[in-house]
């Protein structure tokens, strides 16, 4: 009875995973009524029959009229692939569909249809029901063991869980080697959640799922075995452990804990392999399975979203390493940085099985990690060009490191992953390492801290300016595109056909926030963002390829997992092209920096530099910002213009003084005072460094001022202390005959 109600419990519980993992098809409705019309009184076995035949004589209006109608007719997964394989036609089917994919017309009504049979085809694989019917198989005749067997291999890890209990029951003792048999050939599909119940088995379960774990052939069942080698008080375990061990080239001294640890980095870089579940079309399903064992229930799963499911994975093993080796930093910085990833892909409202509602932010444990392992998480994620990443690294970094650990590291000889923060091709990253470095008032020099002042006066003038790059065949294509970037205020650089050309225009930029191809071919879209990713100021740069319906079909599952590269049909719509634009930015990099966030930057950047000439900082020498601050005092205004003369009137230069009375000369009303007021302050520092024709026309203004005005200009004439022959004229109200 008992084992009854946990086989009841766990095909509720798989049920409920089918139906999250086998996504359907997004059903399309008929172009219009007449288009329809010869379809809609047929069956669906008809209708499909219809598709295959119009798909093979080129009628594609009546092919598409047809697929449109059976999607439309809202047909089931389950029962669409029962129908292909009824109906005798799926090999007639698939034909139609790989045809139908290279007509522009027909592919997006053939992909809903393939996408239907595909899941269909999954849903059937993993039903409970079905799972339970394919064990029973095995140990029936030669036919049915072969039909039981591929049903459970086209399950995976949906059918585990039976199969464990199938291998770890002592009445069938064929059943149990048929188990055992199917488990050995499923490679990586069983060893997650062979792994995950390792742990928990009685020692006789251990040494059969041991053996089985060691037939998979792959190097990522190390870290568990060892584990259980080292922990286990059953003799029996401990040999059959080692007997896999023996077999594999595992260096001297190494630990349970670096394994994991290293089998944590992997999940974090989103290895392919680690993916179990993925599409016919090589895109990764919408959900994988989080695997977790108790005494009540057993070995049960929970749906994740992919997007988080290999954060979830990186965190666990990451914790197990710690577990075992509390001075693992490498393994504390990838579960920090796993959280870090966790938090920026988490879709909106989602509740995720893998990290509870009730545990704390992840800034709370990074800042928590110190200052060493946030400079790690901080390479970690500069590495992988992970910038949403590195940003919130970047804060940790400010927050828990002081002094000299901000560009002396005991980890690393080299430069630190902050200084590298200063040229990454990323110019929130650039500015918020900048912003690190001035605050913590260095005192001698290091590695790159001539960047740090010139990246701090860009922030004020160029934080705004979003740019993109855009790869064509021709000029009207490129017009098109550049057309609708500079609505969605993009600057875009001139036409070219490749990066090469665009070598001078690139080398003069800020930075480059978006990379835009069109109409090139597969080949030719990968070249280029492979281009992309070895040229410094484009190695971050998200890129959008728009391409024909051949290129859109090789290229989206193959950059499925990279956010930093989206495709999409060349004919898409333009409200649609800007929401796909907005969409890759924010992945890719948080998006363009908005009006807002600007200002923000550009006032923290003011600051800091205004703080570094108080210091008089001699690392971090204000006056290499000096040609930029005077550039912006036209271009500024109000409280923002005034930050920026605060600053050049602490910088002692003959032009920073010069430029401040000329942008004083040029404003109005309290902004020419309080612009007066730093060239004051600029003579009280440094003394007169102001042109003839300046003084002569400051004495202008002080005869012909009045009020706040007057006052303000006679304070600057008496702070540049001047001759007498300038003065006296003033007090005895007669002509000026005398000058310097």
């Amino acid at each position: 009875m008992a084992r009854q109600t946990k086989t009841f419990g766990f095909a509720c519980s798989v049920s409920l995973l089918v139906t999250l993992a086998g996504t359907c098809a997004s059903f399309a409705q008929p172009a219009s009524t007449s288009a329809v019309a010869p379809a809609q009184a047929a069956s669906p076995r008809e209708m499909l029959q219809d598709f295959i035949h119009y798909v093979r004589i080129d009628r594609r209006d009546l092919a598409a009229s047809f697929a449109q109608s059976l999607i439309a007719s809202g047909i089931s997964n389950k029962d669409f692939y029962r129908l292909v394989q009824t109906s005798g036609e799926e090999g007639r089917f698939t034909d139609a569909v790989s045809k139908a994919a290279g007509d522009p017309a027909l592919e997006p009504v053939a992909a809903q249809l393939f996408r239907l049979f595909d899941t269909g085809r999954l849903a059937m694989a993993r039903d409970p029901e079905q799972i339970a019917e394919n064990i029973r198989l095995l140990t029936t005749t030669q036919r049915g063991n072969l039909m039981g067997r591929q049903g459970l291999i086209q399950a995976g890890e949906y059918a585990i869980p039976e199969l464990l209990r199938a291998l770890t029951q002592d009445t069938n003792l064929s059943l149990r080697a048929e188990a055992q048999d199917v488990l050995s050939s499923m490679s990586r599909q069983a060893l997650v959640p062979l792994t995950t119940a390792l742990p928990y088995l009685p020692p006789e379960q251990q040494a059969r799922v041991v053996n089985v774990l060691g037939s998979l052939g792959t190097r990522m069942v190390l870290p568990f075995i060892l584990d259980l080698a080292t922990t286990t008080d059953s003799q029996s375990v401990r040999e059959a452990c080692q007997r896999i061990l023996a077999r594999e080239s595992l260096p001297a001294g190494v630990s349970a804990g670096s394994l994991y640890a290293e089998l944590a980095a992997h999940y974090l870089e989103e290895r392919t392999d680690l993916t179990s579940f993925r599409q016919a079309s090589g895109e990764a399903e919408s959900h994988q399975l989080l695997w977790s064992y108790t005494p009540q229930q057993g070995l049960f799963p929970q749906a994740i979203r992919t997007e988080v499911f290999h954060e979830a994975m990186a965190m666990r093993h990451a914790e197990r390493a710690l577990t075992l080796d509390s001075d693992l930093r490498p393994a504390l910085a990838t579960w920090i940085s796993a959280n870090f990833s966790r938090e920026v892909q988490t879709p909106e409202q989602y509740e995720n099985p893998g990290y509870g509602a009730d545990r704390r932010p992840a800034m709370y444990y990074a800042v928590a990690g110190g200052p060493e392992v946030c400079q790690l998480v901080l390479g970690d994620a500069l590495d992988r060009r992970n910038t949403p990443v590195a940003r919130l690294a970047l804060a940790a970094v400010e927050q828990t490191a002081g002094g000299s650990s901000l560009w002396t590291s005991a980890l690393d000889q080299g430069a630190t992953p902050l200084i590298q923060a200063l040229t990454y091709p990323n110019r929130r990253v650039q500015y918020e390492a900048a912003l690190a470095l001035a605050a913590a008032q260095p005192r001698q020099t290091f590695p790159g801290a001539e960047r740090v002042v010139p990246t701090l006066a860009g922030a004020i003038r160029e934080a705004a300016r979003t740019i993109a790059v855009v790869i064509a065949r021709d000029t009207e294509s490129y017009q098109s595109v550049r057309r609708l970037l500079e609505s969605a205020n993009f600057e875009v650089l001139p036409f070219a056909r490749s990066l090469p050309e665009l070598a001078a225009p690139l080398a003069e930029a800020p930075g480059i926030d978006l990379i835009v191809s069109l109409n090139l071919t597969s080949d030719a879209n990968e070249s280029l963002f492979e281009t992309s990713r070895g040229t410094p100021k484009l190695v971050a740069t998200p890129m959008l390829a728009l391409t024909d319906a051949e290129g859109y079909r090789q290229l989206r599952p193959r950059y499925s997992n990279n956010p930093a590269f989206a495709v999409r049909p060349a004919g898409t719509p333009e409200d649609q092209l800007r929401v796909a634009i907005d969409q890759l930015l924010n992945a890719a990099s948080g998006g363009p920096i908005n009006a807002e966030e600007a200002a923000a930057y550009s006032t923290r950047s003011l600051t800091a530099l205004r703080e570094l000439a108080i210091a008089n900082n001699t690392v971090l020498n204000v006056s290499d910002a000096a040609l930029a601050l005077i550039a912006s005092l036209s271009s500024t205004e109000g409280a923002t213009r005034v930050q920026v003369a605060q600053v050049l009137s602490r910088i002692d230069e003959s032009q920073a003084q010069s430029a401040l009375m000329d942008a004083a000369f040029n404003a109005e009303g309290s902004d020419q005072i309080e612009l007066m007021g730093e060239v004051a302050a600029s003579a009280k520092r440094f003394g007169n460094r102001l042109q003839q024709r300046q003084v002569t026309r400051l004495i202008d203004l002080v005869r012909s001022a009045e009020g706040d005005q007057a006052t303000a200009a006679a304070s600057l004439m008496g702070a540049l202390n001047l001759p007498n022959t300038d003065v006296i004229p003033l007090i005895l109200n007669t002509p000026r005959t005398a000058s310097r």
